[in-house]
């Protein structure tokens, strides 16, 4: 009885690590499929590249400006003019776009959008036993169905990061504006405080963001079952575990960036 009520005590703890070991191994095949040759998956991640780009580029614009005007830009502003430091507001949105907001709003929009359609994808084919068609005909459904997507994940993540913080930085602008304040003291703040680590460590983080993303949102959709609600409840997973995943790699990864670089904790 109590053996009983232990298993079914860490039965869900189980699950979890199961399905991390899962992942890990799914992410362990798909870097070594997307590096052996042959490589048959070009078409296919052109494609899968472009139909992310025509999905996120008008959600990513919309919410990067919005949040950058109201949240960082508003707020921040509100709070520095009460110290007569409204011209401080360039400098805090290198931390409230270039390194954090932008990269979050990117992997917010790219797990609602692109990841829900890979997974909803992978699923239906995963229902209809067309992956298991696939490994019968002797084709692997990781280098051909996992890789491209893995890999155009990455690489729109990391193109969208920049226009993210862009469009975000637009959205500063604005609030400086509403506020009365010149352009000129805004401008002379974040270039000052800016450097070349912040940007390269935000594209570089949001581009680990997409391999999480597409690890999590295909194995997903590849593990679907129980016919259409099964793929339902598969996305809502993939989103759910994705978002986690991103936001556990951003804690270790700003904690190792401002460890090995120092410099940019200082403001100035």
């Amino acid at each position: 009885m109590v053996r009983s009520a232990a298993e079914r005590a860490f039965l869900p703890t189980r699950n979890v690590l199961e399905e991390i070991g899962d992942m890990m191994i799914l992410t362990g095949r798909t870097i070594m499929s997307a590096i052996r040759p042959p490589y048959p998956y070009g078409e296919e991640l052109v494609s899968q590249f472009l139909f992310t780009l025509r999905l996120c580029w008008f959600p990513l614009l919309i919410s990067t400006a919005v949040f950058g005007y109201e949240a960082p830009g508003l707020q921040a502003a509100n709070f520095l003019s009460l110290f007569g430091s409204l011209d401080r507001l360039g400098g805090f949105f290198v931390l409230a776009s270039v390194r954090e907001a932008g990269p979050f709003i990117d992997a917010v929009i790219l797990v609602g959008v692109a990841g829900t359609a890979i997974t909803a994808d992978l699923g239906a084919r995963k229902i209809r036993e067309e992956l298991d068609a696939l490994q019968v005909l002797g084709v692997d459904p990781v280098k051909n169905l996992v890789v491209p997507r893995f890999l155009a994940l990455m690489l729109a993540t990391g193109l969208f990061d920049i226009y993210a913080v862009l469009f975000g930085i637009f959205g500063g602008i604005g609030a400086a504006l509403v506020y009365g304040q010149p352009l000129g003291p805004f401008w002379a703040t974040f270039f000052t405080n800016a450097s070349t680590t912040d940007l390269w460590g935000s594209v570089l983080k949001t581009t680990i963001f997409g391999a999480i993303i597409a690890i999590v949102c295909c194995y997903k959709g590849m593990a679907a079952s129980g016919g259409a609600e099964g793929v339902g409840r598969a996305v809502n997973q993939a989103v759910v575990v994705a978002l986690l995943g991103v936001f556990a790699f951003n804690y270790v990864f700003t904690q190792t960036l401002l460890a090995t670089h120092p410099q940019i904790l200082v403001p100035k």
